[in-house]
């Protein structure tokens, strides 16, 4: 009898799992050009906020015989009032808008799945904390986050708790429409019928339901947190000043912007560009993840 070669049969295997990936990912890469390259432009500012103490000097280094230094060899993006490297603080802020929106596109993605899952299946839950969440809407997030970090003061943490607030609202209206429309399919009833117990059900029939509309949410979260950071910052109640935010190098170079541009320039356009590409990377998850946009494309 012939014997088999169970290394190369493995290794055969592998290398067709291999081209199976490969293949399957240059398909996705075809169809989802957005994903793709909004996605990357998102990982190279992980990166950077990664590695920012070795792309870039101290930020807080004060050098006042160099101050309003135009952008250089030296500087490459100048200098603020006090002397300060404008890339080092630039590169520095990406880590604090990276920062607070991905928490708070998280927290409160988290607490809004589990408010929006009790709301939308008990009913007496349902009239008791929708109420709450419309008086939560009826409130501008930018006035609710104002007056969070004014009882709670200014700090990084203070400013993801008041952002995170306002967003909780959102998601659970979310979640609550998709577990309406869910709970009366003939699956949730026939789970139900053989005695599936309540967290059961959650999690396991309407739970999976929910993860695409509210990974789409969770960017769109994300892009308006970061905005709502720099705008608290620039006003002054958000993080301290001495932390290199893009919120607070804006705030302090408006003073200067009619001579001396690049102060409000570098930092305006990095969140520009932060919060287009977290913008488009939710319209191409969207576009992937909703059957019937995904076949209209093919």
């Amino acid at each position: 009898m012939a014997t088999v070669d169970t290394a190369a049969v493995s290794a055969s295997q592998d290398q067709l799992v291999g081209q199976d990936t490969k293949r399957g990912f240059k398909e996705f890469a075809r169809r989802n050009p957005t994903v793709m390259i909004s996605g990357s432009v998102l990982l190279f500012m992980v990166f950077v906020a990664i590695f920012a103490p070795f792309l870039a000097n101290d930020p807080m280094e004060l050098e006042p015989w160099n101050r309003l230094k135009p952008p250089s060899g030296d500087y490459w993006f100048g200098t603020d009032h006090l002397g300060r490297d404008a890339f080092a603080r630039t590169v520095y802020g990406t880590r604090i808008s990276l920062s607070v929106g991905l928490i708070v596109a998280l927290a409160s993605s988290g607490f809004g799945l589990i408010i929006g899952l009790l709301a939308g299946y008990i009913r007496m839950v349902d009239t008791i904390v929708m109420r709450v969440m419309d008086g939560l809407m009826a409130i501008p997030s930018i006035l609710f986050a104002i007056a969070l970090v004014a009882l709670m003061g200014g700090s990084v943490q203070n400013v993801i708790i008041a952002i995170t607030v306002p967003e909780i609202p959102r998601v659970v209206r979310l979640v609550r429409a998709i577990v309406l429309s869910i709970r009366e399919m003939p699956y949730v009833e026939a789970a139900i019928a053989s005695g599936t117990r309540l967290p059961g059900i959650l999690i396991k029939h309407i739970l999976p339901n929910t993860f695409a509309p509210l990974m789409v949410q969770a960017t769109y979260i994300c892009g308006s947190a970061v905005i709502l950071e720099a705008l608290l910052s620039f006003l002054g109640a958000g993080t301290p000043p001495e932390i290199p935010s893009w919120g607070n190098m804006i705030a302090e170079g408006r003073v200067y912007f009619q001579f001396k541009s690049w102060l409000i320039l570098f930092p305006g356009v990095c969140l520009a560009i932060m919060v287009l590409t977290v913008n488009i990377l939710g319209d191409g998850l969207r576009d992937t993840l909703d059957p019937r946009i995904a076949r209209g494309m093919r």
